[in-house]
């Protein structure tokens, strides 16, 4: 029995042939699209890490700081006063306070910039330790955390008030890339640029809008609080987590 076979032509039409060419330009675009990207994501994460570089210096210099001035403490003398003397000096040193109170920041230089900073967080769970800028912009919350509220002449650091801390949500953990672990009684420690170290415990969290500032409410009944605050849900709401001194 005779085979007869039929080899089917294929024939390479104008529009296969305009085909073939789009999808080349289409490949050709998404290697250039992947490279882009790829790189983009090099040269953040290389920013992020000289940002960390700096914002490490600036936690280095202020602990060296805390620690001469621990050092150069003397022990404390035992005074007896009377009531009119005790008084006057606790109204001298009321005054004293008041008028240092926007002298507790130290201004530290790094290369060309100077910083001001007047904090250290440390939150052991999420192991990260940061220097507090005294001031929040665009280009500081990329060096490290920032003081959000309230303004510096109205309140210290460890002060009774609440004391609103801002910083990034970094998918690679750092700043408050972690926050969202968080959960009640976790421990949060602030240390002034008097040494002084308070430790607060998480005792609420939650997710708001980004114009909701209720969070940053000073009243809290005589007690000191810490409120930590940065972007989730892609940047389109804002992660709060409360504290009080325990």
């Amino acid at each position: 029995m005779n085979q007869i076979l039929v080899t089917e032509k294929l024939y390479v039409t104008p529009e296969l042939k305009r085909k073939k060419r789009l999808y080349k330009i289409e490949f050709c675009i998404s290697i250039f699209l992947v490279f882009l990207l790829s790189s983009y994501y090099i040269y953040a994460e290389y920013d992020r890490n000289k940002s960390e570089e700096v914002s490490q210096v600036l936690l280095s210099e202020i602990k060296s700081d805390n620690t001469v001035k621990k050092s150069s403490e003397n022990d404390p003398i035992i005074i007896v006063l009377s009531e009119s003397e005790a008084e006057q000096i606790d109204e001298q040193v009321d005054e004293q306070v008041t008028e240092q109170t926007n002298e507790i920041v130290s201004n530290i230089q790094v290369g060309d910039k100077t910083y001001s900073t007047e904090a250290i967080i440390t939150i052991p769970k999420i192991d990260i330790s940061y220097p507090v800028l005294s001031e929040t912009s665009d280009e500081l919350l990329e060096i490290s955390v920032n003081r959000y509220w309230p303004e510096k002449d109205k309140m210290n650091p460890n002060d009774v008030g609440n004391y609103c801390i801002v910083g990034h949500n970094y998918r690679n953990g750092k700043m408050f890339g972690r926050l969202n672990e968080l959960e009640n009684g976790d421990i949060v420690e602030l240390e002034d640029l008097t040494g002084r170290t308070i430790k607060y415990a998480v005792y609420d969290r939650f997710v708001v809008e980004p114009t909701n500032t209720d969070c940053t409410s000073q009243r809290t009944n005589g007690r000191k609080e810490l409120t930590l605050i940065t972007c989730t849900n892609y940047g389109t709401q804002r992660l709060v987590v409360k504290c009080r001194e325990i």
